[in-house]
């Protein structure tokens, strides 16, 4: 064997499980695509976020209360072993409203989550916590989380990258999987040039899931969900909490984002530079002056209902996959409670919420 487990897809979701396997001293081997594969993981806003997650999925809420719970332990581990530097911060999070119907609406969602580290904020307290970025007249307040946060996911990327190999696992970049045959005493993955072997394989490969698993018999229901962002220069601090589609970095950027577009392409769009430049101005007006140095689009990766798909073949046991569009937010389970519970065979006790069997009905 070349490895006892082979994850499909070096992006934060596979490389978040990966290391948590790496980290319990099992032999793991990740084999990422090509240079221009999609990659959600290099084109995200960095929330570490657990307001409004699962409103409809109680499940889904509570893996990612969990999860950002974990996220402090887990971060100062990973970069205590790599020293890899990576911007965190937890100061919670602000979901901004503007005008009295989007109030109303998010005051409503707030009283049927029931989630006690979540409340609304006037606009009075609104802009006593936030003296420096002058807020525009239409704000009326913001929805406020203690429990949110934000990172750099190009920085927690390199890290996990670096963890892997730190705690003894392999990584072969620019090895796009082509099938993966299943075998008496475990699987065979066809790589780029050559054959790899283990006894379980992960496919974490985002949207190209399902073309590994469909002829296995393996259903991973998924479609891509186009977002763009746009992004300035350094500016003075003006936003000590990160918003929802707002939010400044460690550098002194501010991100600005994102859309939600029915859109295949990797293109980006004037109508949607416009559009966001518009709602973050009406927030902030300063941010009329600073200029915009990036414009980009990436793809999230969207099970049918939006929550998590953790799943076990049943005709190939060993064989598992793992889809989400939250894999800055989960990255602390994946390494703590999801790869544990698929080397284990938790999953249908642990995750049995996350089972793409729930698709059948």
């Amino acid at each position: 064997m070349d490895a006892e487990v082979i994850i499909i897809g070096a992006g934060v979701v596979g490389a978040a499980l990966a290391y948590g396997i790496a980290k319990q001293g099992r032999r793991v081997m990740v084999l990422d695509g090509e240079d221009r594969d999609l990659r959600a993981a290099r084109a995200n806003f960095g929330l570490v976020w657990v307001q409004g997650k699962g409103a409809n999925a109680p499940d889904y809420n509570q893996l990612t209360r969990q999860s950002a719970d974990l996220w402090p332990e887990f971060l100062r581990e990973l970069t205590d072993a790599t020293e890899v530097r990576v911007d965190y911060a937890r100061p919670g999070g602000l979901v901004f409203c503007l005008g009295q119907a989007e109030y109303d609406a998010r005051t409503a969602l707030n009283q049927r989550m029931g989630n006690a580290d979540t409340r609304m904020v006037e606009r009075a307290e609104l802009d006593r916590m936030l003296p420096a970025a002058k807020l525009g007249p239409e704000v009326m307040g913001a929805s406020y989380c203690e429990s949110d946060g934000h990172v750099n996911p190009l920085q927690l990327l390199a890290a996990l990258h670096r963890g892997i190999a730190v705690h003894g696992g392999t990584i072969l970049f620019r090895n796009p999987v082509k099938a993966i045959t299943p075998a008496a005493d475990g699987f065979t993955v066809e790589g780029a040039s050559e054959e790899f072997k283990a006894k379980q394989v992960i496919v974490a490969a985002g949207l190209a899931t399902p073309s590994l698993t469909d002829p296995l018999n393996f259903t991973i229901p998924l479609h891509s969900e186009r977002g763009q962002l746009l992004v300035t220069e350094r500016i003075e601090p003006i936003l000590p909490f990160p918003g929802s589609g707002l939010r400044q970095t460690a550098d002194g950027t501010v991100m600005i984002g994102a859309t939600k577009e029915d859109e295949t392409d990797r293109g980006v769009t004037v109508a949607s530079a416009t559009r966001l430049a518009t709602r973050a101005t009406r927030i902030i007006p300063a941010l009329k002056s600073a200029r915009l140095v990036r414009q980009w689009s990436g793809f999230r990766v969207m099970p049918p209902d939006g929550s998590p798909i953790y799943a076990e073949s049943a005709d190939h046991p060993g064989l598992f996959a793992a889809a989400c569009h939250s894999g800055i937010t989960l990255a602390a389970a994946h390494a703590a409670i999801v790869a544990p519970a698929m080397l284990e065979g938790r999953l249908k006790a642990d995750l049995s919420a996350f089972s793409n069997g729930r698709f059948d009905a």
